[in-house]
């Protein structure tokens, strides 16, 4: 095709992508408005579109005008002047389409206004033969594993599971072999490394109980011997409120005086007391929104509040690595559920534009509500929420955005309150926000807080408030005197002095480990690192090395994470000192070179060739 017809036929093109914008927008808008009902959403949905034509027309009037003004500024149906704007635009790395600018994300870096800070993330590929030696790893252990159960089957090993009786084998059987196969095979080869008994508080330092086994990890028993003070790498403790100060908790033990263990009641019948008032005050008022409503466990607030939001005929689009809480919930919902791949805002904008479109499937009617779920930090990878954007295209689609901020509050922003006040957002961008008091408070619950009209409807919906025991007066008073402490109440500077010694203690690690040679995930931000293990021999290996070095950590493989990514997961906590990282870098540098654990690099990231993307539509 000659270049002039081709760019002609570009300009079509750009006209009839701008007139399935404006349809799209307009369903859009009306799919989102099931408040007012399927009517009076149709009805506004037609004022939106005759007005988004008549400035569509109007705007090719004023284009017309201009043309018929300079016709010699014309060529093959495009501007000069345009075409060179343009071509500056991308050669100064900036996209320009539909009116909005936008810049060119490269490596997860969005240099676009949305973002008021560098926003760097690390997703580094390991070498190709690491992939090779971790499947053939897996590989070899299946095989062995095909071996033992041979044996098991013939009488030469010992059966340690469970099994069939010999006078139900003619009933459908209750226990799959072939299902618990990893279980058996793999997964009690390194037990040893998970369910670790401690007995003292989980602070930066705790002590552990000593246990041996005599059958490969089958069954433990006791030594009798305590570990003390083992550096505590792998707890979420991230502003160090995990403590056993007497004049700190010297509120708790008064509380736990006058009330109590616990309360015998929900929250609709006989369990709402005043310190349930006084922590729901205090909550609304940390986040900057008009109401909250606090539940006594953090996985039911999301697991028995979802299904009360939504349900049938709604739908609900999922980060593909959301907490399991949030995976139950939607699942209990009975609404639609669609994945969007992880943190990435183009397929996240296809679901939503496909949704608008096609609405539900079979009637093609337009869904009731549409509802984004998303977490503020993911505790497996350590990457945060791409919150500006999703509030864009929130905001551009009419959808609703439920945040997950059980491991950012507290832990990000200058003031501790979260991935909002990190991005430099208002908490009313968000319709409803969640978070838990387990992590960054040293207690137990979470909360959902936003608009009062949401917190109302919660109160006689929620499952939880419904069904559930409401949250003990002692750990009610801890939270209180926690975020009390964060947001400067008690009269002193030490709850933000304990935010930023957090964020110093984060970037420290997490330079320390860059430096050093390892691949680690996540935001630079981010108090969750991990550490890529990769083959699931050195699962093992790694976990039982550092506890004899006294340091405790947490390793994962699969199914928790890919079979290809397992990892050692370190959370790091204002309470530690820099003596204490100090230790734990020096004992990673070393069993790092006695395991060859630095696979790193510094190559361009597998992760963030996603958001390559220079035709990204957003609105303000």
């Amino acid at each position: 095709m000659e270049p002039s017809k081709q760019i002609s036929l570009t300009g079509r093109r750009s006209q009839k992508s701008r007139l399935k914008s404006a349809l799209d927008g307009s369903r859009g808008y009306m799919a989102m408005d099931h408040i007012a009902g399927e009517r009076g959403a149709q009805s506004v949905g037609k004022r939106y579109l005759a007005e988004v034509l008549a400035e569509a027309l109007e705007a090719v009037k004023r284009k017309n005008a201009v043309l018929m003004a300079n016709p010699s500024a014309v060529c093959n149906g495009h501007l000069h002047h345009h075409h060179q704007k343009q071509n500056n635009l991308l050669k100064s790395g900036i996209c320009k389409k539909n009116g909005i600018t936008k810049g060119i994300k490269k490596n997860g870096i969005s240099n676009g206004t949305l973002y008021k800070k560098k926003f760097v993330e690390h997703f580094e590929q390991a070498p190709m033969y690491v992939a090779v030696f971790t499947f053939l790893g897996f590989g070899v252990g299946t095989i062995f594993g095909y071996l033992r159960d041979f044996m098991r089957a013939w009488g030469l090993e010992k059966r340690n599971v469970a099994t069939e009786r010999e006078q139900q084998k003619d009933f459908v059987p209750l226990y799959q072999d072939f299902e618990n196969f990893y279980t058996r095979n793999l997964y009690m080869r390194i037990r040893d490394n998970w369910n670790r008994p401690i007995c003292s508080v989980p602070g930066p330092q705790f002590d552990l109980m000593e246990r041996v086994t005599d059958d490969y990890n089958w069954t433990f028993r006791f030594t009798g011997r305590i570990i003390k003070n083992v550096i505590n790498m792998g707890s979420y403790n991230y502003l160090g409120f995990a403590e056993t100060d007497v004049n700190a908790l010297k509120t708790v033990t008064i509380e736990l005086q006058k009330y109590g263990t616990g309360i015998c009641s929900t929250r609709q019948e006989m369990g709402t007391l005043d310190k349930h008032v006084e922590l729901e005050k205090l909550v609304a008022t940390f986040l900057g929104v008009e109401d909250a409503m606090v539940f006594g466990m953090g996985f039911a607030t999301n697991s028995m509040n979802i299904p009360a939001l939504v349900g049938k005929g709604c739908l609900i689009l999922s980060d593909e690595l959301n907490h399991t809480s949030l995976v139950l919930g939607a699942r209990l919902s009975g609404a639609t559920i669609r994945i969007f791949k992880h943190n990435n805002i183009q397929s996240l904008e296809k679901l939503l534009r496909d949704a608008i479109i096609y609405g539900q499937p079979r009637s093609r009617r337009a869904w009731r509500k549409i509802i984004i779920l998303v977490e503020g930090i993911y505790s497996m990878e350590g990457s945060i929420v791409r919150l500006p954007e999703i509030v864009s295209l929130k905001k551009k689609y009419k959808a609703y955005l439920y945040l997950d901020e059980a491991h950012s509050i507290g832990a990000v922003g200058a003031t501790g309150r979260g991935v909002v006040e990190y991005f430099g957002m208002s908490p009313d961008d968000v319709d409803v926000l969640m978070g838990t008091f387990t992590k960054s408070f040293g207690a137990a619950g979470g909360y959902i807080a936003g608009k009062k009209d949401l917190v109302d409807f919660l109160r006689t919906h929620s499952h939880s408030a419904v069904y559930a025991t409401s949250m003990c007066p002692p750990v009610a008073e801890q939270i209180i005197r926690a975020m009390k402490c964060v947001m400067g109440l008690d009269g002193t500077t030490q709850g933000l002095q304990r935010v930023r010694q957090l964020g110093k203690n984060t970037r420290y690690f997490r330079r320390r480990l860059h430096e050093m040679g390892f691949i680690i995930y996540g935001n630079d931000d981010s108090p969750v690192v991990p550490l890529l293990l990769y083959m699931p021999g050195k699962i093992g290996a790694f976990a039982r090395r550092m506890l004899e070095k006294n340091i405790g950590v947490v390793v994962v493989g699969f199914p928790a994470t890919p079979i290809t990514e397992s990892r050692a997961r370190f959370c790091v906590s204002a309470a530690h000192t820099r003596e204490m990282l100090d230790t734990v870098l020096n004992a990673l540098d070393e069993l790092g070179d006695f395991l060859h654990l630095k696979y790193s690099r510094y190559s361009k990231s597998s992760h963030p060739e996603l958001y390559e993307e220079t035709r990204l539509e957003l609105e303000d």
